[in-house]
């Protein structure tokens, strides 16, 4: 679950191995959770983080996840000495301990099905969320047309218009509205004469 399961501790953190992997490679989501935490957004809440790695010797961490997920592991990892120190001086690990894991290793990975990070031709997940899109809109052209019917599809995106962008393409939707091009004065009627068409 996430900073969530760093937290908390207990059963969220384990070893994976080749069963805890096998025959998931078609689904969709993330099978090892992802869930918001606003503990971690504290120090109180990144020491019991600390204190749960350590007690587990992990020093290795793959953040996959978006500006929060990512912004999270850069903060944890500027406050992991100072976090150490403190679990010392509170007696809940030793010196030694501390020694052993005085160095906190992270790499980044940026998950984000909005493709909306500078750098990467596409982040994790957009590609599963275009092919998803387009299930969808297979499924649902054949009704509208069987109805002569117009339907609205809304796709995830927040701030950034990609995936609506590239599934309107690649289903060759009649309007399309983006964040990065809001619609000029009178779209209403341009929109009305395209369907009267």
């Amino acid at each position: 679950q996430g900073y969530e399961g760093l937290v908390e501790g207990g059963d969220n953190i384990k070893q994976a191995n080749w069963l805890s992997v096998s025959n998931i490679i078609q689904l969709g989501g993330t099978v090892i959770g992802s869930a918001r935490c606003k503990a971690f957004t504290t120090r109180a809440g990144r020491l019991r983080a600390a204190r749960n790695l350590v007690e587990h010797g992990i020093t290795n961490l793959c953040v996959i996840g978006g500006d929060g997920s990512l912004t999270g592991a850069d903060i944890f990892r500027s406050e992991w000495s100072g976090l150490l120190e403190e679990l010392v001086r509170e007696g809940q690990i030793s010196e030694e301990v501390a020694r052993e894991n005085c160095r906190l290793n992270i790499v980044g990975l940026v998950g984000s099905i909005d493709n909306d990070f500078c750098g990467t031709d596409m982040t994790i997940g957009t590609d599963s969320a275009l092919h998803r899109i387009m299930e969808v809109i297979d499924a649902i052209t054949t009704t509208a047309q069987s109805h002569q019917r117009t339907f609205v599809l809304e796709v995830m995106g927040r701030h950034c218009g990609y995936l609506a962008l590239v599934s309107g393409l690649a289903s060759g939707a009649d309007w399309l509205f983006i964040p990065e091009s809001p619609p000029e004065d009178g779209w209403e009627d341009l929109m009305c004469e395209r369907l009267g068409e």
